[in-house]
């Protein structure tokens, strides 16, 4: 059992670091003061391509984000019916 546990513990740690990076590779929600005048100049077909990433990226933070949410709760039933104390 105690395999299992360090297996669980170390897919969390790795997960945990792509949703890191991930996060990090996302750009910010905010234009800055740019957009609120209307001086925003980046084309429609530009802000599609960008919008299409942006979204894969968010699907991919949610996505890991439920995981190790589930690898976090396997992990504490792992521990509890192991009879190993928290």
């Amino acid at each position: 059992m105690d395999i299992v546990m360090w297996v669980v513990a170390g897919v969390m740690v790795l997960l945990s670091i792509l949703m890191c990076v991930v996060v990090l590779v996302q750009q910010t929600k905010s234009s800055g003061l740019g957009a609120a005048y209307g001086s925003d100049t980046v084309s429609f077909s530009q802000r599609g391509k960008a919008a299409s990433r942006e979204a894969k990226l968010q699907r991919i933070t949610v996505a890991l984000a439920i995981a190790i949410a589930v690898l976090a709760i396997a992990l504490l039933l792992i521990k509890c019916f192991a009879g190993v104390s928290l």
